[in-house]
């Protein structure tokens, strides 16, 4: 049996081992394959393939039908890592800079952890999602009968978070994380020779005209009292130095924290580029589309992270009241089928490397809140899963 100092070093084995061989979301057969062996050995039912490349360890003590789910993402992003550790990933243009190598490897560790205790009365489900970053990963485990198939009463995750001191905990009930709804408009005009204006409709002219009226949603469509982002992050022209552009394509996303903003951000785009086409006689159309989903924690499963929280580091490392998160998460639609709360663990600050920010290609997953998000993790089964609360002591 190992101690729990055996646990965190094994954690910090298996979390370099995932960072050094990363893998995109719905391709994670080499880190799937590292997650149900960890849980097999210690004799935990292990359940592969669910939603493409999930796993889901069921681990069952005492009587009770009781019933919790906690969640780790397992998929990398798509850039190269710049950063120099001797766990270096290993895949060109791949690389774990989100920390999701950190997260499988706690709750691999507290499954450890729960599994050499037993301290706990009834059933706790270890749930492996694919693809969290392209936001397909839990529909998919959702669609493939994760809550059919694993009868869970409520649903946990954890994520780190650079600019947190390293091993504080964040969370708040209600929205916790924004949706993220993604864009293309496509101008289509007249191009030309440059230097006869006149025969041409300028599809650079519109695209920039129609990118500088997308900022005046939020500045002027929206209540100063609600939060929303419309960012254009690409624009493309068939033009050249001496040649009009025919076409302009642009791209980008838009964040809030309700469905309300949501809407009215589309309609509003809609409206600019319909107008702004009709008013330079182009061709406008747009796509958009709804990619994640507002995170809102519920209240009863957040006070419990937080009383689990506090048991692990204190009150005064626990921030219950945290400011939403304008980032986005895949976890809010396990939240649509099952109550549940996403709580967020420091990296770092001071460290440019823990505590820069999240996809940057310097990050770097913080070893030593490892043994901080198992500790969590165990504390808040225990709780939940108490042997008085099963007995109504």
């Amino acid at each position: 049996m190992r101690s729990e100092y055996d646990i965190v070093e094994a954690a910090t084995v298996w979390r370099h081992q995932l960072h050094r061989h990363p893998e995109l979301g719905f391709q994670e057969d080499s880190t799937a394959r590292l997650v149900a062996d960890a849980l097999t050995d210690i004799g935990i039912e292990v359940t592969v393939g669910v939603g493409g490349t999930g796993v889901v360890g069921s681990l069952r003590s005492g009587r009770s039908s009781r019933a919790i789910g906690l969640r780790a993402d397992m998929d990398a992003i798509g850039i190269q890592e710049q950063g120099t550790p001797p766990y270096r990933s290993e895949r060109p243009e791949v690389f774990h800079g989100c920390g999701h190598d950190g997260h499988t490897a706690m709750l691999l560790g507290a499954a450890h952890r729960l599994a050499a205790e037993l301290d706990f009365d009834g059933v706790v489900h270890f749930i492996f999602q694919p693809c969290e970053e392209a936001g397909h990963g839990a529909q998919a485990m959702i669609d493939d009968g994760l809550f059919d198939r694993f009868t869970m009463d409520a649903v946990y995750g954890l994520h780190n978070m650079p600019g947190i001191p390293a091993g504080e905990f964040a969370v708040t009930p209600g929205p916790m994380m924004a949706f993220e709804h993604v864009f293309e408009i496509v101008v289509r005009g007249r191009g030309g020779h440059a230097s006869m204006p006149d025969r041409t409709v300028d599809a650079t002219v519109v695209g920039a005209e129609i990118v500088i009226a997308l900022q005046s949603i939020v500045a002027r469509s929206m209540s100063p009292l609600d939060a929303g982002v419309v960012s254009v992050t690409e624009f493309e022209t068939d033009g050249a130095r001496n040649v009009i552009a025919s076409t302009s394509t642009i791209r980008g996303d838009c964040r809030g924290f309700t469905d309300e903003t949501g809407r009215l951000i589309e309609r509003r785009m809609r409206e600019l580029v319909a107008g702004i086409g009709a008013a330079h006689g182009a061709e406008c159309s747009l796509y958009y589309s709804r990619e994640f989903i507002v995170l809102s924690n519920t209240e009863r499963e957040t006070e419990a992270a937080v009383a689990a929280a506090r048991a692990v580091v204190g009150d005064d490392r626990v921030d219950d009241g945290a400011a939403p998160v304008p980032a986005s998460e895949d976890f809010a639609r396990l939240l649509v089928v099952k109550p549940g709360c996403y709580a967020l663990i420091g990296n770092g600050v001071d460290d440019p490397v823990h505590g820069g920010t999240l996809h940057n290609p310097h990050y770097d997953f913080n070893d030593e809140i490892l043994a901080t998000g198992i500790d969590y993790w165990v504390e808040l089964v225990a709780q939940q899963l108490s042997r008085k609360r099963s007995e109504g002591l």
